[in-house]
């Protein structure tokens, strides 16, 4: 059996020095215990975390970095960018720049991540002759990187409300909702494995009119089901012009909001809203980076917290993928917000980072160092310039993914000292896959 030794670990009930984890051949942990190290045993110095999940991806969006960021604009101006580079993906290009940005993931300690899928099929928007054939690029990308992927095959059907899909969004669309379940229950079935879970997903109330909703809530019963939610005022502002009511209010009339559910962004929320996603069990999925990339503003996430949401974090477009980093944003954002610090304790910032994250994409068993959790673990270096002289309790706070000395995915290690074990470099592979888009 294999064991790694841990300098200092963060069990589910703190921080703890000295730790001996045991893992069976299958990657699943089957001790814990304070122990001296065994001859055969791996080190990990430093401090050890679970594995990070990343709950909402868009691969692609990758390819728009350090391309976005140098005029003036809003997210509806970003958006036509990033339409742009939609239409040149096919499931071969997908493939190798999903499998270079899992891996830059892999690197800074994410071992899961959810992947919000709604390139599905060709520019003109005809099906491919396997109609899942992207969302089938994704899950073969992630597990040539090293990590678990939770598939979240959304539903697209129109172009903002009561608009159709034009351009580039024909290819997000499946013509209506039962061809939408049709393919993604076919996907559930075949494209399910031991490191891919698959889940659902409304695109947002602009994409998926308010008829739609309840059989999209209905899809794939007892997997993950993700939804954008006012990220944008002009998504309020439509949504109450349509139906009166909130996207929030909207979604919970329709049976979206759930304890299966989780609302990314929910950014421009009222108290209301606040009240029906705590209500309803419904877990907030927050992209600190994205969210102050795009201008998109400052959500209450301590108030969602509080009221029963449980959070979560995702790097969505990928202008930063550091998972610490967001952690950090999240906490930062509420003084920024509040004019208070610590709205949120390291051990808060570390659940949304790892079991809170995990049980969002339905890996509930997940993001703990604890038998009958799968082995993943993150290695994070105490002695580096941005970690030196800091409080082992406190590394959250400070380090970032630069400091990942080690990451281990089903008790394997799959990233050591910024090198991936399989594919090497991954800067150069990144910067072949984005060149070759934009050429």
């Amino acid at each position: 059996m294999l064991s790694y030794w841990c300098e200092n670990a963060w069990l589910p009930d703190g921080l703890t020095d000295g730790v001996l984890v045991t893992v069976s051949a299958d990657g699943v942990i089957t001790a814990v215990d304070r122990a001296r190290p065994r001859p055969d045993s791996q080190r990990l110095a430093g401090v050890v975390l679970p594995g990070f999940a990343n709950a909402h991806s868009h691969a692609f969006h990758r390819a728009l970095r350090g391309r976005t960021h140098d005029g003036s604009g809003t997210f509806w101006t970003w958006r036509d960018t990033m339409y742009r580079l939609a239409e040149r993906l096919d499931p071969d290009s997908y493939y190798r720049l999903a499998r270079a940005v899992y891996a830059e993931m892999v690197l800074a300690g994410v071992s899961c991540v959810g992947e919000f899928h709604y390139l599905h099929h060709a520019p003109d928007g005809r099906r491919y002759a396997e109609p899942n054939a992207m969302g089938r690029a994704l899950r073969q990308a992630a597990a040539d990187a090293g990590l678990r992927l939770t598939l979240l095959d959304t539903c697209y059907l129109t172009g903002g409300v009561d608009k159709p899909l034009e351009g580039v969004q024909r290819r997000f669309g499946d013509g209506g909702v039962w061809s939408w379940r049709e393919r993604v229950e076919e996907l559930a079935v075949s494209g399910t494995d031991a490191t891919t879970r698959v889940g659902a997903a409304v695109h947002s109330v602009r994409a998926v009119p308010a008829s739609a909703l309840p059989d999209v809530a209905t899809a794939l019963p007892g997997c993950p089901l993700h939804v954008h939610v006012s990220e944008q005022p002009a998504e309020n502002t439509a949504c109450r012009a349509a139906y009166g009511r909130s996207p929030v209010e909207l979604l919970h009339a329709t049976g979206v909001l759930s304890p299966r559910t989780t609302a990314v962004h929910a950014t421009h929320v009222s108290d209301g809203d606040v009240a029906l996603l705590g209500e309803s069990g419904t877990a907030v999925c927050c992209c600190p980076s994205t969210e102050a990339d795009l201008a998109d503003g400052l959500g209450p996430a301590r108030e969602l917290a509080d009221a029963g949401s449980r959070l979560c974090l995702g790097s969505d477009q990928h202008a930063v993928v550091d998972p610490l980093a967001e952690a950090r944003a999240l906490e930062h954002g509420e003084r920024l917000r509040s004019g208070r610090r610590g709205r949120f304790t390291p051990g808060e910032l570390l659940a949304a980072l790892t079991v809170d994250g995990h049980a969002a994409l339905g890996w509930p068993e997940a993001g703990r160092i604890a038998p009958g959790a799968p082995c993943d673990l993150v290695a994070v270096r105490d002695d580096t310039p941005r970690t030196a002289g800091a409080a082992p309790e406190q590394i959250p706070l400070v380090a970032s993914a630069v400091d990942v000395a080690t990451v281990v995915v089903g008790g394997r290690v799959v990233a050591t000292e910024g090198k991936h074990t399989t594919l090497g470099d991954v800067g150069a592979l990144l910067a072949r896959e984005i060149g070759t888009l934009w050429a």
